[in-house]
């Protein structure tokens, strides 16, 4: 068993998503508490291909473990080929395929959920690299189904556990759902029921009531938190008190907020970057958006976001927010 669900230990993870969660953005929510990390997902076919980009998309900290490398692909062989690279050169804590990804730009290339509707082949890329790397676990995310007539999650969870992977996580939704609409956590509860290796539940999961709540009430292994931490990655410090103690913490103040928001922006500024786009933050006004979201007064500060190009103009919009509302937050 995966050593983070010894114990009868319940993990909380922090999902993969593509341009969010990276690495200065997983340091910040391991600080807040997330126990398991894993990275964006990458091609694998592009990184046997030696792509620089992929291979700082996959970088990790050793404070950052348990750390996996989320890949996604079609061909068994390269999948293959591509875990023997991550485990040869990173030595992560596990590698995850990504069987579940809704977007266009992958199920174009017949992978991520466009795998549901092939289980049969699900099966052959999950034996291919639990056989290329014996020393790395495999684990799989999944979606409960191409679509609401098509809901394969069980037989999938059982097809990957008898080729090897060690962990199932679960997305809540089919395919065609995106991300609109409620998770089907009885799906989710059924597949835990069913299998002997550890099932993740994910979809949904807004505070640490739900946490207590589908702890309670499925066989899940453990937890993986997506959308709502790119706005309020606090979110895990919040559940892990409230499973230590029994209540939820204080929010963090407005002021703890944007220290925290700038400390982030500072250490993305100093990660050496290939991508030219990075030479100023033009490209980080959503995730400043996105985090100062449920911020008292963050609707009227929308605007100032969306014209910040530099450090200074992320501070100044920070101490003009703070001189309008923190006395009155706190």
């Amino acid at each position: 068993m995966l050593s983070w669900f010894q114990n009868d230990k319940f993990p909380i993870y922090l999902a993969p998503m593509a341009r969010v969660t990276d690495i200065v953005f997983r340091q910040f929510c391991k600080e807040q508490g997330a126990d398991v990390m894993v990275t964006e997902f990458v091609q694998a076919d592009a990184l046997t291909r030696e792509d620089p980009k992929l291979w700082e998309t996959v970088d990790f900290t050793e404070e950052q473990r348990p750390m996996g490398v989320q890949i996604f692909g079609s061909n068994p062989v390269s999948m293959a080929a591509a875990a023997r690279l991550l485990e040869d050169r990173l030595q992560p804590d596990f590698i995850d395929i990504n069987f579940g990804c809704p977007a266009d730009r992958v199920i174009c290339m017949d992978a991520g959920s466009s795998l549901l509707r092939k289980p049969a082949k699900i099966g052959k890329i999950t034996a291919a690299l639990v056989k290329a790397v014996s020393n790395t676990p495999i684990t799989v995310k999944i979606r409960t189904g191409w679509d609401d007539n098509n809901i394969v999650a069980t037989e999938v969870g059982h097809i990957v556990e008898s080729e090897g992977a060690q962990a199932l996580t679960i997305h809540g939704r089919t395919k065609m759902q995106g991300y609109s609409g409620e998770a089907n956590w009885s799906i989710i509860a059924d597949v835990a029921s069913k299998l002997t290796i550890p099932v993740i539940g994910n979809g949904n999961i807004c505070s640490a009531q739900d946490v207590i709540r589908i702890r309670e009430q499925t066989k899940c292994a453990g937890l993986m938190i997506g959308r709502v931490a790119l706005g309020y990655p606090w979110i895990f410090r919040e559940i892990k008190h409230y499973l230590e103690h029994g209540h939820v913490p204080s929010p963090p103040s407005l002021e703890e907020r944007w220290k925290t928001i700038i400390e982030y922006t500072r250490r993305i500024m100093a990660r050496p970057f290939r991508d030219e786009r990075h030479s100023d933050l033009r490209w980080m006004r959503p995730k400043f958006i996105a985090l100062t979201k449920g911020m008292e007064g963050s609707r009227k500060i929308r605007g100032s976001l969306g014209k910040v190009n530099q450090i200074e103009d992320l501070e100044l919009v920070a101490e003009k927010h703070l001189e309008n509302y923190s006395t009155f937050c706190n």
